[in-house]
C-alpha cells in the first residue's frame, strides 16, 4: 500500500510543531510528507541576511521544518541541533559588533547553499540529506515575498484609526486589531515542486501557527490557492491553543472564517482542537460546519499548562484521521 501524500502548510514554531507530529505519526501509519513553508520572515537573522546578502528566502523558518523532519538517528539528530545553534555574543570580545551574534547555524549553511548552487529547492534538498530528513521542505514562493496588514488601533493614542504595517516581524508585533492581510508581490512566482505535491496529495494540512503571518499567505499567493482549490486532496486545519499577538480579538471561530474571508470557496474536511483550550466547542463547530468540516477535539497540547502543541500528542490525534484517506 503507498503511503499517505501529506502537505504541510505554515511557518515557525507552528510548522515545526506539526512536522514532529507528523514525523511520529509515521510510526503508526506510512507517510510521505512535504513541508511548504512561507518565506516573509523579515525579522532577526533571516531579515539580517535578506537586507546584508541581498538573499534569495529568508532561511529561519525552512531551517526550522527541516530540524523538524531531522531522523532520529544521533549523528542527524546533532546536525538538526547544529542548525538550530545560534550563536551568542562572546563577553569581552573583539573591537566592533560581532556579525555572527544572533546568527543560527542553519540560516548560514542554507544561504550558502542557495549562493553556491543557485536553486533553492536544491539547497534544502542537500540540507534535508544532511539531517535525514523523513520528508521535503519546500518554499511556498521562489523568493521573499512581504507581509503588510491594516491595522486598527496600531497607534494607541489613536485607538480607532487604521494604519498600514509593513514586514512579517512588525505585524506580528503589531498592536491592535488586524483587519487585512496583504502579500507583496501579489502574484510570486510560485515554487513548482510545491504544486505539484500538492496535485498529488491525500491530504492538505494548516496550521497551527501565526495565522496572518504564517498560516494564510499560502492562500493568498494565487497559483497555490489555484492548486490547493483543485487538488483532490483532504483538507485538515489544526486550531491554535490560543491567541497571540497578531489575532487579539479574534475568536478561534474567527480563526476559521479567515479561512473563508482570503480563499473564498475553500473547503475543508476536519478541523483539530483541544477541548481544553477551545472554550465553548458549539460557536468552532458551526464555524467547521461552514466549511464542510467536522470538528474532532483531542488532548493535543502539552501538559505544562502553557498554550503549545505537544508533537506526540498532536500525532496521536492524526493517526486516525490521515488513516481515513486509505
Amino acid at each position: 500500500m503507498p503511503p499517505v501524500r501529506v502537505v504541510a502548510f505554515g511557518g515557525g514554531h507552528g510548522l515545526s510543531a506539526s512536522l514532529r507530529a507528523l514525523r511520529r505519526s509515521a510510526a503508526g501509519i506510512e507517510l510521505d510528507i512535504t513541508a511548504v513553508v512561507t518565506v516573509g520572515d523579515d525579522g532577526g537573522s533571516s531579515g539580517r541576511l535578506l537586507a546584508e546578502r541581498d538573499a534569495l528566502l529568508p532561511p529561519g523558518d525552512l531551517r526550522q521544518a527541516l530540524a523538524a523532519l531531522a531522523d532520529d538517528r544521533l549523528v542527524t539528530q546533532r546536525t538538526a541541533d547544529l542548525l538550530q545553534y545560534r550563536f551568542a555574543e562572546i563577553p569581552a570580545g573583539g573591537e566592533g559588533p560581532d556579525p555572527l551574534v544572533g546568527h543560527a547555524v542553519g540560516n548560514l549553511l542554507l544561504l550558502g547553499l542557495m549562493e553556491m548552487l543557485g536553486d533553492p529547492v536544491q539547497a534544502l534538498d542537500h540540507a534535508a540529506a544532511m539531517v535525514g530528513a523523513r520528508g521535503r521542505v519546500l518554499p511556498m514562493a521562489r523568493h521573499a515575498i512581504g507581509i503588510e496588514a491594516d491595522v486598527r488601533g496600531a497607534d494607541p493614542s489613536r485607538p480607532l484609526e487604521v494604519v498600514t504595517v509593513r514586514g512579517q516581524h512588525a505585524v506580528a508585533v503589531a498592536h491592535g486589531h488586524v483587519e487585512a492581510v496583504r502579500i507583496d508581490p501579489a502574484d510570486p512566482p510560485v515554487c513548482a515542486q510545491a504544486t505539484s505535491a500538492i496535485d498529488q496529495a491525500d491530504w492538505l494540512i494548516f496550521g497551527p501557527g501565526s495565522w496572518f503571518t504564517s498560516v494564510l499567505p499560502h492562500l493568498m499567493v494565487p497559483r497555490l490557492a489555484e492548486a490547493i482549490m483543485k487538488s483532490p486532496a483532504r483538507r485538515l486545519v489544526t486550531l491554535n491553543l490560543a491567541p497571540d499577538n497578531e489575532t487579539l480579538g479574534l475568536s478561534t471561530a474567527d480563526h476559521l472564517a479567515a479561512l473563508h474571508w482570503y480563499l473564498p470557496g475553500l473547503r475543508v474536511d476536519v478541523v483539530l482542537a483541544d477541548g481544553r483550550w477551545v472554550g465553548d466547542p458549539e460557536p468552532v463547530r458551526r464555524a467547521a460546519e461552514a466549511l464542510g468540516a467536522r470538528l474532532v477535539l483531542a488532548p493535543v497540547a502539552v501538559a505544562d499548562g502553557s498554550p503549545r502543541h505537544d508533537p506526540e500528542s498532536l500525532g496521536v490525534a492524526l493517526v486516525p484521521l490521515l488513516g481515513a484517506a486509505r
